[in-house]
């Protein structure tokens, strides 16, 4: 059998609705009836990145921010977006890889658990490409990447109907201070790192891109096929 087909689509630096926007499209297609033939048999969707081009604070299922909390986030210049993912309040913007993988799970073998946790191995085969060796997932509440007690990669997902969206948020070098407005994901007692804070040097997004992508195709046994943002 052959492996699965995903797509890539790199945005490059975009508002974060113009990310939700495109994931809301790739949904209503995988979602539509197979007759409509706009993808092949072996297509299993499409993998969106990008990096937000400004402050984004997204709360998820679970909440994590009170109205007072979203006020006072706008008033810092932030965007506050409530969204259908998994997990508790968290920070987007400049300097951080977001990666929605929107993907049919019964084209790759997957469930819905399996989905996060390959996610998981993505980011830490990520880090050790990067020669980061120390980094490991860790079991709920505490769903993500960590190097110590440090957070590099957050992961918060939506799944229905054997569909997926959103993802995960690794850090590059995304300005850390943002963090400091919330208590990320809710895990007091906690904080988050970076690529480049880890390593001492600057880390890009775009130099991230080429090892994340060699890792998902790893992870999830797939073929990985280009395509710009307009399609």
């Amino acid at each position: 059998m052959k492996p699965a087909v995903v797509r890539i689509i790199r945005l490059g630096r975009v508002p974060y609705a113009e990310l939700l926007a495109l994931q809301e499209r790739w949904l209503r297609l995988l979602q539509a009836e197979p007759a409509k033939e706009a993808l092949s048999r072996t297509e299993a969707g499409a993998l969106l990145l990008c990096e937000p081009a400004g402050p984004v604070y997204t709360a998820g299922l679970r909440g994590g921010l009170t109205p007072e909390e979203v006020t006072r986030l706008r008033a810092l210049g932030a965007e506050v977006h409530a969204t259908g993912r998994g997990g508790l309040a968290t920070f987007h913007g400049p300097g951080q890889l977001l990666c929605h993988p929107v993907l049919d799970l019964r084209r790759l073998g997957l469930r819905l658990r399996t989905h996060v946790a390959a996610l998981e191995a993505c980011a830490v085969r990520l880090c050790e490409l990067q020669g980061l060796q120390g980094a490991r997932a860790r079991p709920p509440p505490y769903t993500g990447v960590w190097l110590g007690e440090q957070k590099i990669c957050a992961i918060g997902v939506r799944c229905g109907r054997h569909i997926t969206s959103h993802g995960q948020a690794l850090n590059c070098c995304t300005d850390l201070t943002w963090f400091e407005h919330i208590v990320p994901c809710g895990l007091v007692g906690t904080g988050v790192t970076s690529l480049s804070k880890e390593l001492q040097r600057h880390v890009t997004v775009d130099e991230t891109i080429p090892p994340f992508l060699e890792a998902f195709k790893e992870t999830y046994k797939c073929t990985l096929i280009s395509e710009d943002s307009s399609s």
